[in-house]
């Protein structure tokens, strides 16, 4: 386990899981849990046991499937209800008996709350408390506990909400996190009630954070400035409503701005793999603007920004990528210029810094091109054909197409059905073949692999995962609009992407197909031909 002195603490499996439209299975919290590890953090928080059979699945499983290397499991729960003692209690027993080496307690310190949702008295919420916390550490087990609601309920009474704080830390919890559960501070007034409540009661406190404001990051921070020693926070920022302090966020500010020493360097360096790996369990798409981790944290589109990094860098980057597994990305697009232009080729492999009349003559096929529509930043195949024919001064191909045409029918039970046909020309041979499908992209799509695969047997393991349609302002409006198209292709092992533009949908996803076979086959190690 990681130094005691400060705690990251992970509470993606609860408190991350109830965001809308997430459902995780306890197959996936398990697999989430080992990547959490993987990061370093100190506690992973599974979930609650005895009110949740899944969550109570989670920990009988997890004692036998997971093997953490740096976490602990906490079992998150309630203190004892009002009148009953804590042994009695059943919630209290499934803590007790669920295995974790660490529970976390929600416990009321709004005193509005505790008399209009626990419908007991202020003096009764205090006895729960303490009642809870001594059970549990009797059975062996660390406590700490969450003040739920602590901010608001600070500022409606704040003797009180101060007084749930001792109470918890005298009966023996570890740590008191204050709960901002509304997301509704903003950090300069959060760090003051933080440094009153250390100098109020002298226990150690922690922070939980939402993120209604916006400011749940800036909250956690300042939270530390203000003497905290313990953060919560759930991948990705995860969590109902706006989302929970995005704990990657927090883990890598603090580490690389701040100085601490949280997790290893090695698996700060797996931030960014991480982040991704949580996104596919969780089947939620990654936020590509997501600082550190995000696909677009170090991506750079203006030309003028493109002009200083390539002399330095560290003029448009505030830390090295590779700090947290991520890398710079060049973006090409109307905004770009020659510095763009040159950084992405070499990116790809091609050096024109030595050609300044190929590097003008593709910086300006890339602004015309993307005067009608075009898009490379988000076409990086297409990118890299075009830089292809620049430099070669030749478009070249391992087919050329003689023609396609696309039929349509209705048949009488109403089943729709596209049919299309395809004539080319590959390594000496003219071929025609046809093929069915659903619509009439997957139908040229199938003609197109039924008359290569048997010169190019790799076509086999692509397969087109994405397809965006796009309709673009560019003079006409309606059905007679331009058409943007862009494909997403992967060959199981890596995925790139190409663009078509026309008047015509069904052109210009032709040319978005033709392009990404040409790149796969590339990928694959089949040259151009002339």
């Amino acid at each position: 386990m990681t130094d005691d002195r400060f705690h990251v603490y992970d509470t993606t499996l609860r408190d991350g899981a109830q965001q809308e439209g997430l459902n995780l299975t306890v197959t996936d919290k398990l697999a989430i849990a080992r990547h959490l590890d993987d990061l370093g953090v100190g506690f992973i928080e599974g979930g609650w046991p005895g009110a949740n059979p899944k969550d109570t699945e989670f920990f009988r499983r997890a004692l036998t499937e997971l093997d953490l290397k740096h976490a602990q499991l906490a079992a998150f729960g309630a203190t004892r209800r009002a009148g009953v003692k804590a042994a009695d209690d059943p919630l209290v027993a499934a803590l007790r008996e669920s295995g974790a080496p660490v529970v976390t307690l929600v416990a009321k310190s709004h005193d509005r709350h505790v008399e209009l949702a626990l419908r007991t008295t202020l003096d009764e919420n205090l006895a729960m408390i303490r009642d809870t916390v001594t059970h549990l550490r009797e059975n062996g087990q660390r406590v700490f506990v969450d003040a739920e609601h602590f901010f608001d309920g600070y500022r409606s009474n704040p003797a009180y909400a101060v007084e749930v704080v001792r109470a918890a830390a005298e009966a023996g919890a570890s740590v008191i996190a204050l709960c901002d559960t509304n997301g509704g501070m903003l950090p300069d007034e959060l760090a003051d009630v933080v440094h009153e409540v250390i100098g109020a009661s002298s226990a150690r406190l922690g922070i939980h954070c939402h993120d209604d404001t916006g400011c749940a990051v800036a909250n956690t921070l300042a939270a530390v400035k203000a003497g905290v020693t313990h953060v919560q926070g759930c991948a990705n920022g995860y969590g109902e409503r706006s989302g929970n302090a995005n704990l990657f966020t927090v883990v890598a500010n603090l580490q690389l701005k701040r100085g601490f020493d949280l997790v290893p360097p090695e698996s700060l360096a797996e931030m960014t793999r991480i982040a991704h790996a949580v996104s596919e369990v969780t089947n939620v798409t990654p936020n590509q603007h997501q600082p550190y981790v995000g696909m677009s944290a170090f991506a750079h589109k203006a030309g003028l920004h493109a002009s200083a990094v390539k002399v330095d860098p560290g003029l448009y980057q505030h830390i090295d990528p590779a700090e947290v597994g991520n890398d710079m990305r060049m973006l090409v697009s109307d905004m770009a210029g020659r510095a763009s232009v040159e950084l992405k080729g070499k990116e790809l492999g091609y050096d024109l810094s030595g050609d300044r009349a190929k590097l003008t003559e593709l910086t300006d096929r890339v602004k015309e091109m993307e005067a009608r529509g075009y898009t490379f930043e988000a076409a990086d195949a297409s990118f890299e054909l075009l830089l292809r024919e620049t430099v070669e001064g030749e478009r070249r191909r391992h087919f050329d197409v003689e023609s396609w045409r696309v039929i349509v029918e209705r048949r009488p039970d109403g089943e729709l059905v596209s049919e299309a046909t395809v004539k080319l020309h590959a390594k000496g041979e003219r071929i025609i073949a046809t093929g069915e499908g659903n619509g009439p992209v997957n139908a040229l799509d199938k003609a197109l692999r039924l008359a290569l695969e048997r010169l190019y047997p790799e076509l086999a393991s692509m397969e087109l995962y994405d397809y965006k349609v796009r309709i673009l302002e560019l003079g006409r409006m309606g059905t007679g609009a331009v058409t943007r198209v862009l494909q997403g292709t992967t060959d199981g092992k890596a995925e790139w992407n190409t663009v078509g533009v026309d008047e015509n949908i069904i052109e210009a996803s032709w040319q978005a197909l033709e392009q990404a076979v040409t790149y796969g086959l590339l990928r694959a190690g089949h040259t151009l031909d002339a």
